[in-house]
């Protein structure tokens, strides 16, 4: 019995070692203060709710397409979306999610779905404009839960491949033990989300297409992993991903029966992250409702296949034009 408890002691040992280095690692990393990083081009907007960085493309004047980021991306990553509908005529805009990009880190690690979507709202009164959100995976969540918070701030939805967590406030999941100590989820936060070098290896774990996990993506996603502070601020907001909200009334199926502005769904068919099944039981549950499906894609249609994404965007644009409520 003595080698197994010395065996165990120094593979804890080893396990602990290994999260420290891996803290460490991303302290050295982290080095650079967001001014001397911030993407050219993009801006940050004031809000009520702290500095929101933004990508915009398109004129002034148009309407708006406002567009939420997925987990651990930022505005940067739906670029040639924007370049492609501002060149359209639409007004194209992408927000970075606090902690993900170059927004303000909340000041009290707050990063609930009900807080997310309270940011939200403040940069869509900030734009002074009421958009068509365009809400991707996790940043659908917080997405939803602004349009169900406030239907007049927003003309439409469109939610692509959502990871909404319908139902999960009945699942009574919590925080595994070891990532409740903060201490120990800045470690294991390090040596995964904010590791540039398992950036491909998590991205191609969530797309169907593998090949889309590109050199160019990937440069994309680790653009904002040098900015002082992104493992605390991920590792803060970690909870959020891993515990279903109590709060939120977008994980609630009564809550989409009451939306009565456009709603269209496109999903990747052979999403395995958020499977297509999710989006059925979505339009089964929204009045009206449409659910475009996208062929051999996955989670991330809009890098796994750029042109049939733009098709599938520009129906669902087409039927909130022809919606009874327009």
């Amino acid at each position: 019995m003595r080698w197994i408890t010395r065996s165990l002691f120094w593979l804890g040992v080893a396990a602990l070692a290994v999260l420290f280095v891996g803290r460490g690692a991303a302290f050295l990393r982290e080095s650079e203060e967001r001014t001397e990083i911030l993407p050219s081009e993009g801006r940050l907007v004031e809000t009520s709710e702290g500095s929101i960085f933004v990508w915009e493309e398109g004129p002034e004047d148009a309407p708006m397409l406002l567009f939420a980021h997925g987990t651990a991306a930022w505005s940067g990553l739906w670029a040639p979306t924007l370049k492609q509908m501002g060149a359209e005529g639409w007004r194209a805009v992408a927000f970075d999610m606090p902690p993900f990009g170059f927004s303000d880190h909340a000041d009290d690690g707050n990063y609930t779905r009900t807080r997310q979507a309270e940011r939200l709202r403040a940069l869509v009164t900030a734009l002074g404009t009421k958009p068509i959100l365009v809400a991707h995976s996790v940043g659908a969540a917080p997405g939803v839960e602004a349009v169900m918070q406030d239907l007049s701030a927003f003309t439409a939805l469109i939610v692509v491949d959502g990871a909404l967590g319908l139902g999960s406030h009945d699942s009574g999941k919590t925080l595994p033990f070891p990532l409740g100590v903060k201490v120990a989820r800045d470690a294991a936060t390090a040596l995964t989300m904010t590791n540039p070098m398992l950036t491909r290896t998590l991205l191609k774990g969530l797309i169907h297409v593998k090949e889309a996990a590109s050199d160019e993506v990937v440069a994309v996603l680790t653009q904002p992993l040098v900015r002082a502070g992104t493992t605390s601020a991920y590792s803060d907001w970690l909870p959020s991903l891993l515990v279903p909200p109590q709060d939120a009334r977008s994980t609630r199926p009564e809550s989409y029966a009451a939306l009565t502005l456009p709603v269209v769904y496109i999903w990747g068919e052979e999403d395995t992250v958020t499977p297509v099944d999710q989006g059925y039981a979505l339009k089964e549950i929204t009045p009206g409702s449409e659910l475009i499906v996208l062929p051999e894609l996955g989670h991330i249609p809009q890098i796994e296949d750029q042109d049939a994404f733009l098709l599938a965007l520009e129906m669902a644009l087409g039927l909130i034009a022809d919606h009874p409520a327009q």
